[in-house]
């Protein structure tokens, strides 16, 4: 009897990498790095398929209850002591404490983990910055793609002030995508990972500064809490649904690949700009459009393997993970109240109501609004129905739709 093995996305792109490391076309190293893995857990992950195929990429807990796990009311007897009885122990001395005097049984790293997600940091200094080498480019397109914006006077004083969000392969140096935008915002790199992915595929990573729109340091929320979910900005969350590795860099040095690139732009792109008398936004981005693909074919160059590692997949799935969630909750008249709007969820059964159910509302990049119940979209309300014109920002972060205060019916 054959047997079905479900593999999320994650798992999938496991299989895949470490496919691509049989065939000779990586090493271990950039497999770990693509993997978010260290080089040791991957050869792991190798032995395991080699071993038993596609099952090895299954985590051997799935669906186990872990017999070592801690109630919520141990926790918080740890975090009080660290705060009061111990404060001021470190992680390892904290857990031989609890384990001789308290009677509580912890290993140091879930005490570590403990601690750290309620803002409790460790008394002791850090380490020095270790010797840093030259990192190697990827073997194949595909692989990384290092993304960023440049808020630059492109225009030279002719019009507003704009910023240039692009791409760049690391393995080729080819710019698959830019555009010109107001400001750097999740709206814009939406945008760019929707073009990008529909037309080449998913990239295994993507390499990205700490900006608020890829990294948050908040506190998680006590729904994050108990799934041991992270937390984490729209588009880390979209990339992630997506199996795209996330690597959030260090400084700019780190990326320094799509920097030399932008000083490359502000040189010969505003010199195009300026000869082509570009004065708004509209009339930029033809001109960026032509040179594009001359700056590819002049300053791009091979890539270690000929084969490239885009991951194909739909344009649904795309659209689906790439957009703004949120939920809300339905009224008794099966209404839903999101940006001054109300919704009208239309009747589709006498006998099923979705009153007080708590509801996913996607946002997608078209203005369109769609609604999930238990991941069963329940109604959609195109651009045109809803009125939404685009975003507006709050001193250049906070971004939302914008609706006009009414009731819309789907149509």
């Amino acid at each position: 009897m054959k047997t079905t093995i479900v593999l999320t996305m994650a798992e999938q792109k496991r299989v895949e990498v470490i496919q691509r490391v049989f065939r000779g076309e990586v090493t271990m190293a950039e497999a770990a790095m693509v993997l978010g893995v260290s080089e040791r857990h991957s050869f792991r992950i190798k032995a395991r398929i080699r071993k038993e195929g596609v099952q090895g990429v299954v985590h051997g807990n799935r669906g186990r209850i872990c017999k070592w796990k801690l109630s919520e009311k141990t926790k918080r007897r740890i975090v009080e002591l660290a705060r009061g009885k111990y404060r001021g122990f470190n992680d390892h001395h904290l857990s031989e404490k609890l384990v001789e005097v308290e009677g509580i049984k912890a290993c140091r790293e879930k005490i570590r983990q403990i601690l750290r997600a309620k803002g409790i940091s460790s008394p002791r200094k850090r380490r020095p910055n270790k010797h840093r080498s030259r990192r190697e480019r990827r073997a194949a397109e595909g692989m990384m793609l290092q993304v960023d914006g440049s808020p630059h006077d492109w225009l030279e004083g002719r019009g507003p002030r704009l910023c240039l969000v692009g791409a760049i392969d690391d393995a080729s140096s080819k710019v698959p995508r830019a555009f010109f935008e107001v400001a750097e915002s999740s709206w814009a790199y939406f945008r760019l990972f929707s073009e990008i992915f529909k037309t080449h595929g998913l990239p295994h990573s993507v390499y990205a500064d700490r900006h608020s729109i890829f990294w948050t340091d908040r506190e998680p929320t006590l729904e994050e809490q108990l799934v041991n979910k992270r937390p984490t900005t729209e588009v880390g969350r979209g990339l992630a649904e997506l199996g795209v590795t996330l690597i959030p860099a260090g400084s700019p040095q780190a990326k320094g690949r799509i920097e030399r690139l932008w000083g490359t732009f502000q040189d010969r792109l505003v010199s195009e700009l300026r000869l082509a008398g570009a004065k708004t936004k509209e009339q930029a981005q033809p001109v960026l459009d032509r040179i594009l693909p001359e700056h590819n074919r002049k300053f791009s160059k091979p890539a270690a393997s000929s084969e490239p590692a885009w991951r194909k997949t739909s344009s649904t799935e795309i659209e689906q993970a790439l957009c703004f969630k949120q939920q809300r909750t339905v009224a008794k008249d099966n209404t839903v109240t999101f940006g001054r709007v109300v919704f009208q969820i239309p009747k589709k059964s006498p006998y099923r109501s979705y009153a007080n159910k708590r509801i996913d509302v996607h946002v997608l990049l078209d203005g369109a609004v769609e609604f999930f119940y238990q991941k069963q979209k329940i109604a959609r309300f195109d651009s045109k129905t809803t009125h939404a014109f685009g975003l507006y920002r709050t001193n250049g972060r906070r971004e939302a739709f914008r609706y006009g205060p009414t009731t819309r019916y789907p149509k």
